[in-house]
């Protein structure tokens, strides 16, 4: 399955790419699945209905949550966490809830990880490839995930409808569900896909 693990819809302030857009238009780009992933808030069920839509697509809803020390993708069961965690508090409360974390753009200059979050173990799973960041910064990126055997995964992180779909995720078991995407992380039965649409 091809699913984009990285996607801002209108419920983040940064991103022009509304709800309706992704939903028509994830199919066409060779997605099994989209996951929005909006700024510490998700809002986004307000709007839409979680799970397999009319065409085929699946639909998960996780979030970006913000950290002094790095940004994460967090999926499952987490919309009672509490805003303002440090990362050292959040991905254990992650965990403790079963749910899965993916490290967002570790090595991206602006908004780098805190290395101690890899050197403690506390995430095992990162973005070897984010649509936004620059091959350097992505390069880096692989590096940190191959020193510290962890799980490389990719995302587009769109923001705009020509970016949506650009980095994909391969999953190599089948994904029905939230459920199946937090196991199928925590197993590490994914990488980043071959497939990587240039801008248009």
């Amino acid at each position: 399955m091809l699913i984009d693990l990285h996607v801002h819809s209108t419920c983040s302030p940064c991103s022009i790419l509304k709800p309706s857009e992704i939903l028509s238009n994830a199919r066409s780009l060779g997605l099994d699945a989209v996951c929005i992933t909006d700024h510490d808030t998700m809002s986004i069920l307000t709007q839409c209905r979680e799970g397999f839509q009319p065409d085929g697509l699946l639909l998960i809803v996780g979030m970006e949550y913000t950290t002094d020390q790095g940004d994460y993708l967090i999926f499952g069961n987490v919309r009672s966490l509490p805003q303002g965690l440090s990362a050292e508090a959040l991905l254990p409360a992650v965990r403790d809830l079963g749910g899965a974390a993916i490290s967002a753009h570790p090595c991206r200059t602006w908004r780098p990880a805190d290395p101690v979050i890899f050197d403690r173990g506390l995430c095992t799973i990162a973005e070897a490839e984010n649509g936004r960041n620059t091959n350097v910064e992505n390069d880096l990126a692989m590096s940190l995930i191959a020193g510290h055997d962890m799980t490389a995964v990719a995302g587009s992180d769109a923001h705009s409808l020509s970016e949506l779909g650009r980095c994909p995720t391969r999953f190599t078991v089948p994904v029905n569900s939230t459920r199946d995407l937090v196991e199928a992380l925590n197993r590490g039965q994914c990488r980043p896909s071959m497939v990587h649409r240039s801008a248009a």
